[in-house]
């Protein structure tokens, strides 16, 4: 498997996956979020989360539901989880296979973009972090 850019990740569409394929290795994962610096590697290399401090609560949700709806057209379904009434979390792992694909990564970029256009100042930070 070859290491994407991101803006070849944000082209390509998620494919089905439905296992019978090997997942990504520690040494792609780590390559790979090389160029998604605010992604994150689980122990194990089983997923890739981001954490995402909003402004308000309206604003988190505004958000969460725009990826849903993304996660929808990809056909690849997150974990989402909001806490604190403005912190989201996004985990991303292909459970068919029990760790990674490159789904997770198109869906990592897809929604780096998402946010960095319609949330600018969560996408630089500006919110605070969480981690």
């Amino acid at each position: 498997m070859q290491i994407s850019p991101v803006e070849a990740l944000i082209a390509k569409k998620c494919v089905p996956c439905e296992g019978g394929v090997e997942s990504c290795s520690l040494e792609h994962s780590n390559s790979q979020l090389k160029l998604l610096p605010d992604w994150q590697l689980s122990a194990g290399n089983a997923e890739i989360y981001r954490n995402f401090v909003f402004k308000n609560f309206v604003q988190a949700v505004s958000c969460f539901n725009q990826i849903a709806e993304l996660a929808e057209l990809e056909a690849h379904h997150p974990d989402v989880h909001l806490t604190g009434y403005r912190n989201i979390k996004i985990a991303l792992s292909t459970h068919a296979i029990g760790g990674l694909s490159e789904n997770d990564f198109i869906l990592a970029a897809k929604i780096d973009a998402l946010v960095a256009e319609f949330f600018p100042k969560v996408a630089t930070g500006n919110y605070g972090t969480q981690n």
